[in-house]
């Protein structure tokens, strides 16, 4: 039985992925104003549902801030969770849309834009259930502006900027469909 070689380049592409998930945050270890502001775990997360599918985005968006905290304890747990479901939504969403938008002249972008929107509203509304169960002491509206907006705006820029030109190369190099 021969292998499918499309899904085997697309599991080590996950692969490689999850590995950059729990590599690029050592970049801003020491600055954590930094490392909130660049948010580099995402960028594997939006590159690997736009290169290898929802599904595989999605779980690579799951477990990628889980297994950070496991091993390294950074991001805490209680960052860990909605992140968990904040990258899954990345990657789930950036995957789906990217199927129907392909071949269209701006589909990486109507794919990545819904996928962030998506991602900082599930990562909330995962905060204010935390919130509601006493996982969290506070979270507000306000906060959830702070944080996610104000604070990430150089992030969203550079996931805007950083990820189709990324996809576009892997693409002309053959490296992915």
């Amino acid at each position: 039985m021969q292998p499918d070689v499309k899904q085997m380049k697309r599991l080590v592409t996950a692969a490689l992925c999850l590995a950059l998930c729990l590599v690029l945050p050592f970049l801003t270890a020491n600055n954590m104003a930094l490392g909130n502001m660049l948010s580099l775990m995402h960028l594997p997360v939006l590159l690997c549902g736009l290169t290898c599918g929802w599904p595989l985005g999605l779980l690579v968006g799951f477990i990628a801030p889980l297994m950070r905290s496991f091993l390294i304890g950074a991001p805490p747990l209680m960052i860990a969770i909605p992140m968990a479901f904040e990258l899954a939504a990345y990657g789930m969403v950036a995957g789906i849309l990217y199927t129907l938008f392909r071949g269209k002249k701006l589909g990486i972008y109507l794919a990545l834009v819904p996928a962030l929107v998506a991602g900082r509203v599930v990562a909330a509304v995962v905060k204010f259930a935390m919130l509601g169960l006493g996982y969290l002491q506070s979270f507000t509206l306000s906060q959830f502006v702070q944080s996610y907006l104000i604070i990430q705006w150089p992030a969203i820029v550079l996931q805007l900027v950083l990820i189709p030109i990324v996809v576009i190369a892997l693409q002309k190099a053959k490296l992915v469909d």
